[in-house]
């Protein structure tokens, strides 16, 4: 799950994109509005952190922007404003859920996790394609019923096949899940946790499109 972080605390900042990573998350860092619009520009995001109040403007007003202009990402509000009225007025220019600091992080991304599911479609947390069964929560994979062992990033690669089996992903949407803007992306990455996923799960699960990228075995 890619996330865009837009907080102006460094710290506050740094610790939920650590923490994040922990949960399985991919987490970019912006500290302002008008970084945050390039962001979204520039790449997709599976939900958005914003805080209200930053240097350059308030959130809510950037909320409101980006719906406007029909930006679908569903976006958390994150902010030390935790009034019933702060609550309603993020909530109705746009915010899929509102969070009051201080916040426990495990619920930070047990929300974020809740408004992704509902961004594809998806009412149920768990992840069914091609005979498999992932828990984003938990990492957990099930193929065939059997548990499977993967890591943190293996599950990413993962993760971004099933959620559309029979689509072909690209080399560049698959480093997307895996490396945030400040992480130095290792050249054969993909290749090598694909080919860890076929020692694990079988070679003809995922299927190599020359030229193009990966897909999981299924309809489109």
């Amino acid at each position: 799950m890619r996330v865009l972080i837009v907080e102006d605390d460094p710290l506050l900042a740094d610790g939920l994109a650590v923490g994040l990573k922990l949960h399985g998350m991919s987490a970019e860092l912006v500290g302002n509005c008008a970084d945050a619009r390039h962001a979204l520009a520039a790449g997709a995001f599976d939900a958005m952190v914003l805080d209200i109040m930053l240097p350059d403007g308030s959130g809510l007003d950037l909320l409101r922007d980006l719906r406007a202009q029909g930006e679908r990402c569903p976006i958390l509000l994150l902010t030390a404003l935790d009034e019933t009225h702060d609550r309603i007025a993020g909530l109705d220019r746009g915010a899929d859920d509102y969070l009051g600091k201080p916040f426990d992080l495990d619920e930070l991304a047990a929300r974020l996790r809740a408004i992704g599911r509902r961004g594809e479609g998806r009412a149920m947390a768990g992840i069914a394609a091609a005979g498999l069964v992932l828990d984003p929560a938990s990492h957990g994979v099930a193929c065939n019923g059997a548990t499977i062992d993967v890591t943190r990033r293996e599950f990413a690669v993962l993760r971004a096949l099933a959620e559309r089996p029979g689509v072909i992903r690209s080399r560049a949407e698959l480093e997307e899940r895996l490396y945030g803007w400040q992480e130095e992306i290792e050249s054969n990455a993909i290749e090598v946790h694909i080919h860890n996923l076929r020692q694990k799960l079988g070679r003809e699960l995922i299927e190599t499109v020359r030229g193009l990228g990966y897909r999981l075995k299924g309809t489109p």
